[in-house]
């Protein structure tokens, strides 16, 4: 306390210190102490209100603190009473114990006396029930089947609730309404019956089915009673649960896998097309059934059945099971193609699931696949396999038969434009196009597979093609005279090429989309190559045919026959201008090539009987006559070749040009020029050879040893430049060795 009122005083002085810090402030003492002793005044009245405040509180509480020991003490004293008169009522609660039995022998009596019109009816309830079932009447029915089943479970539950451990009463209970069962297993026969036949009654008697739905709704709602009474009793009735509504769905469900596995009705020994039978009735069933199911059958379910939803889900799942089934089976080709385009596409189609008349009900894109990506590959793996082996034999067997057409006596067909033309490039792009539309039916992917298959055969079958006409060649070598249209048939061969070509380029246009695509651009470069190797080796097996029959005319040019007047040249241009109307019918990249060859082979030829020394001329004159035959020769050689080279738009005079500088060579009458004419002929080509040269003044016959080397020697001198269009001849031309050592003697 003493150190309280230090502080207090402390405070007091510091507060006096800070008021009165400056003399002017002296004035205002009296001011400071009026106001401090009103603060005094406030403060001591607050204390006194608190005070005051907390001594009613305390007051308050022992009033009621005092008012609770009263309540305290008033219950003890009621619960002694209480106490004291239950001790005096035990011996009357005991004595009623009779009582209470009699209340439930009262309780059971009630019911037996209740149910007595129904337990002596039994028999008769019986009766009718059975008729009643037999009639079809089959709500009437359920309603007598539950007064039975309600009379029986209530004597049951009542001997229960007496003695649950007198078997005997409940077993005679059980025995005397033993028909009971009997007649429930009767009446869910008929039902079961109706809803095997749901999809028809439907449209003939919705009655009967909606009076099914009722009974099964009826006994759903007993059995969903009686097991909330067996949480508190734990009685059961015998025969509860039945369940009808969960057997209900196992009849529906064994229902529709019944009816997609009876849908096959042939085998595939009795008819090919069996497997496409079998999946169109499939398609037509279900598709109808879930259209009946929507607009019908809903209508006879409560809500919360989802009959239509089940009912997809239901054919759903017999579908998936019976497509693999079917894909287990060791299925052909056309079967695996027609089962996946069945389970991948006409499934999901508007001819199925997808028909209009399911939406919106049905959505094709939450449906899960009725195969498993496994089983799809494994079959497309087979396809493929099966499909290789299918296209190499009729790739095979179409040559084979192309081949026997080759030894007819007849000519081959010819196309729209009249080129000849075999059957062969239309056998096997007929065929490349039926599989591939049929890989289209299934899948982008598969079209490509199927796609670059074909094309690796077409790789495979082109290189046996051109084999096999090598070999035709070679037997027709053997004996010219077989087979009658040898020329024909080679002239088809040849144009075969180019409908392939252009067959194969066709195919990939409509067949990709991407021409880029891993595994297919790369087939093309190579199957040119073949088809220009064969049609290469084609024209010129041709051409060796006109040059055969030439061979005797060829081997008169610049002889003294020749020199005296031979018609070799003119034989030689009706021979080639008649093969040539038969080369007609060759198409025309093949004919401009074959033209362009044959010229080149002719001058070839004339220019190899120049530089075979055949003919020494033994004067000016024979030179002049034989250098201007030279040049009459070139000039109807030039016109036979322009003839046959008209519509192609390119000039045909190049190589007959050289007949006429080589005759230029032979006419000059001045010796001293030969080197000039000489030189001027190797700067126009540049591929001719020494030996050429000696030989060709050999022919010229006035030509000294010495001056012949000393114009080959010179012109080894100088240098030549090539024109870079210049086609070499020459070096096609071989001149005996023999005949270019005598002239250097």
């Amino acid at each position: 306390m003493k150190e309280t009122d230090l502080e207090a005083v402390a405070t007091a002085v510091q507060r006096v210190a800070g008021m009165l810090q400056r003399p002017d402030q002296l004035d205002k003492v009296e001011q400071y102490r009026r106001r401090e002793a009103r603060k005094k005044a406030s403060v001591e009245a607050r204390l006194k209100a608190a005070i005051q405040s907390q001594l009613d509180g305390v007051r308050t509480g022992l009033s009621q603190l005092h008012n609770a020991l009263n309540d305290v003490k008033d219950i003890q004293r009621s619960l002694a009473d209480v106490s004291k008169d239950w001790r005096q009522s035990i011996n009357t609660i005991e004595s009623l114990k009779d009582v209470k039995d009699a209340v439930v022998r009262h309780s059971q009596l009630a019911a037996a006396v209740e149910n007595l019109k129904n337990i002596f009816s039994v028999p008769e309830i019986v009766r009718e029930t059975q008729d009643l079932i037999e009639q079809g009447a089959l709500l009437q029915a359920h309603r007598k089947l539950m007064d039975l089943e309600c009379s029986r479970d209530g004597l049951m539950y009542e001997q229960y609730r007496m003695d649950s451990g007198n078997t005997r009463d409940m077993t005679l209970i059980h025995s005397y309404f033993g028909s009971t069962q009997g007649l429930s297993d009767e009446l869910a026969k008929q039902l079961w019956m109706v809803l095997q036949r749901s999809l028809v009654t439907v449209r003939r008697d919705p009655t009967l089915l909606v009076s099914v739905v009722r009974i099964i709704e009826r006994e759903e709602k007993i059995d969903r009673r009686i097991l909330d009474r067996k949480k508190q009793t734990s009685f059961v009735p015998p025969g509860r649960p039945k369940n009808w509504k969960e057997k209900m769905f196992t009849i529906l469900d064994r229902t529709v896998t019944t009816r997609i596995e009876g849908t096959q009705a042939d085998t595939r020994e009795s008819d090919k097309m069996w497997l496409v039978r079998h999946l169109e009735i499939i398609r037509k069933y279900v598709l109808d059934d879930l259209i009946v199911a929507k607009n019908l059958m809903v209508q006879c379910f409560p809500p919360h059945y989802e009959i239509f939803r089940n009912l997809l889900n239901m054919y759903h799942q017999a579908l998936s099971t019976r497509m693999q089934e079917l894909a287990s089976e060791d299925l052909e080709a056309n079967e695996i193609v027609s089962l996946l385009t069945w389970v991948l596409n006409t499934y999901t189609s508007a001819e199925m699931m997808g028909n209009i008349e399911l939406a919106p009900e049905v959505d094709v894109s939450i449906l899960e696949p009725l195969l498993s990506p496994d089983v799809v590959s494994e079959l497309l793996d087979t396809y493929m396999s099966t499909l290789t082996s299918n296209i190499i034999a009729w790739l095979r067997k179409a040559l084979e038969t192309d081949k026997k057409d080759w030894i007819k006596e007849t000519e081959p067909e010819a196309d729209q434009d009249g080129y000849y033309q075999t059957t062969l490039p239309a056998i096997v792009f007929q065929m490349f196009e039926q599989n591939l539309q049929v890989a289209a039916q299934i899948s982008e992917d598969l079209k490509t597979k199927v796609l670059v298959l074909c094309l690796q055969q077409m790789n495979s079958f082109l290189s046996r093609y051109k084999e096999e006409a090598q070999s035709y060649k070679e037997e027709h070598l053997r004996d010219r005279q077989r087979p009658h249209c040898y020329v024909q048939y080679m002239i088809a061969v040849v144009n075969n090429c180019q409908t392939f070509k252009e067959s194969i380029v066709s195919l990939k246009r409509k067949y990709l989309k991407n021409e880029v695509e891993e595994g297919v651009s790369l087939n093309q470069p190579s199957m040119d190559g073949i088809l220009d190797a064969i049609a290469r080796e084609g024209c010129s097996s041709l051409l060796e045919e006109v040059f055969l029959d030439l061979e005797q005319h060829l081997s008169e040019l610049m002889t003294r026959k020749w020199l005296l007047g031979s018609n070799a040249v003119d034989i030689i241009c009706v021979t080639v201008e008649d093969y040539f109307n038969d080369f007609a019918k060759i198409k025309k990249p093949y004919k401009k090539r074959m033209t362009a060859e044959a010229q080149r082979r002719v001058v070839l030829e004339y220019l190899r009987a120049v530089m075979q020394k055949r003919i020494s001329f033994r004067s000016a004159e024979e030179r002049k006559e034989g250098a201007e035959r030279m040049v009459r020769e070139a000039a109807q050689l030039r016109l036979l070749f322009r003839k046959l080279a008209s519509g192609f738009g390119e000039d045909a005079d190049g190589h007959c040009d050289t007949i006429v500088a080589i005759a230029e060579v032979i006419k000059l009458t001045d010796p001293s020029l030969l080197y000039l004419e000489v030189s001027t002929l190797v700067s126009k080509y540049p591929d001719i050879r020494d030996e050429h040269i000696g030989a060709l003044l050999a022919m010229r016959g006035d030509t000294s040893r010495d001056m012949k080397q000393t114009i080959i020697e010179t012109l080894e001198q100088g240098p030549t430049q090539a024109n870079p269009n210049y086609v070499p001849i020459f070096k096609e031309i071989v001149v005996p060795s023999l005949n270019v050592a005598k002239l250097l003697k």
